[in-house]
């Protein structure tokens, strides 16, 4: 399965120079000028995951097969976009293509960088790009209700999808995205009407190389917005992500995070909690020909995760082998494993974990 990262925020917070970084590309002009991004920009990248190094050299595997996270730069908006102000509406629509919304905020000052609002503050930053979304969110679903109302009259499934509606509408217009009005009960249901507001938000606090160690006064507002809100925050330095992506080596990349005293680069920090915000894990095979990692979401069952790798896996599940993470590197493979009784074999109703290394046995 792919995983979607819409980035997103106001002009000149940082968005082109995180995308340029991570994608280790420069197809995304960064500039000091709102709207330098008119198309969006799409960025495949490889998700970095020690475990699956150590497991293809036990494995003896002649090949290594990350797992991929897709990146889309999308063009600075402005208040008013939704109106369509600046070039905001040629973007909303991207936005509901991902299956995340990165927000990018500025947390630093320069005053050799303009910002269009006028003076740094993420919080009111964040609450614009908010309430645009909020905006094209009712005006989608005010154009809908009264043709779907007309249908209703005649079906049950879709006059429950009115009263939806109608609840949603009222809520958004206290100026709240749809995505607080999820629950266990109607999160399906509102994932169907495809929102802007509906989908899980993470915020990146752009900071400077100076604050990128311990972060600054306007992260902290940034993290309180989060946790009120069920959502995440993380801080990154988006300039020196772009001196990382130049270096050559992950030796001298290492040797760099090390004299500025970081552990790991933003872009595995952001990864991360991309992964946590959707409830994302990882699991593993490994052969002679390639030790790969596979993304499926926490909760999946061993035949839904055979199923990621192709369909017939899952129609024809039999039973996976199945192997700790732990357990492989600590008996040293498939082999050592089983001889201590660690691998075991699991049918139709286990959970997968993650690190899980696995090997589904099907019927085609």
């Amino acid at each position: 399965m792919g995983l979607r990262c819409g980035i997103v925020g106001l002009p000149n917070v940082g968005k082109s120079t995180l995308f340029n970084a991570v994608t280790q590309t420069a197809s995304a002009e960064a500039a000091n000028y709102p709207f330098c991004t008119i198309e969006p920009n799409i960025g495949i990248v490889s998700v970095p995951d020690t475990r699956l190094d150590e497991i293809a050299r036990i494995g003896g595997s002649a090949e290594i097969i990350q797992t991929q996270i897709e990146f889309v730069d999308i063009a600075g908006l402005v208040r008013g976009a939704s109106k369509g102000e600046g070039l905001g509406n040629q973007f909303l629509s991207h936005i509901r293509e991902v299956d995340a919304v990165v927000h990018m905020l500025r947390c630093f000052k320069d005053d050799d960088v303009t910002h269009v609002e006028g003076d740094v503050d993420p919080i009111r930053d964040a609450e614009i790009i908010e309430l645009e979304l909020i905006f094209a969110d009712l005006d989608s679903l005010e154009k809908r209700l009264p043709n779907l109302e007309k249908k209703a009259k005649t079906s049950k499934e879709l006059q429950a999808e009115v009263e939806l509606i109608k609840v949603v509408i009222e809520f958004l217009k206290q100026g709240k995205p749809a995505r607080a009005l999820k629950n266990e009960e109607n999160a399906v249901a509102i994932e169907r009407l495809h929102l802007l507001t509906s989908k899980p938000v993470l915020y990146v606090c752009n900071v400077s190389e100076d604050e990128v160690a311990d972060g600054n006064e306007f992260v902290r507002k940034v993290e309180a917005k989060a946790a009120a809100e069920n959502a995440k925050a993380i801080w990154i330095s988006a300039k020196i992500e772009s001196e990382i992506a130049v270096l050559d080596s992950e030796e001298e990349k290492e040797m760099f995070l090390e004299s500025i005293g970081l552990k790991e680069t933003g872009l595995a920090k952001l990864i991360r909690a991309a992964y946590q915000l959707l409830g994302l894990i990882t699991y593993f095979t490994v052969g002679p020909k390639e030790a790969r990692a596979w993304t499926i979401h926490n909760g999946m069952v061993a035949p839904q995760a055979a199923g990621v790798i192709h369909t017939d896996f899952e129609k024809g599940f039999i039973r996976a082998e199945t192997i700790a993470y732990d357990d492989y590197v600590k008996y040293k493979g498939e082999a050592g494993s089983k001889e201590v009784g660690k691998l075991r074999l699991e049918g139709k109703e286990y959970i997968v974990k993650d690190g899980d290394v696995m090997h589904f046995r099907f019927n085609t």
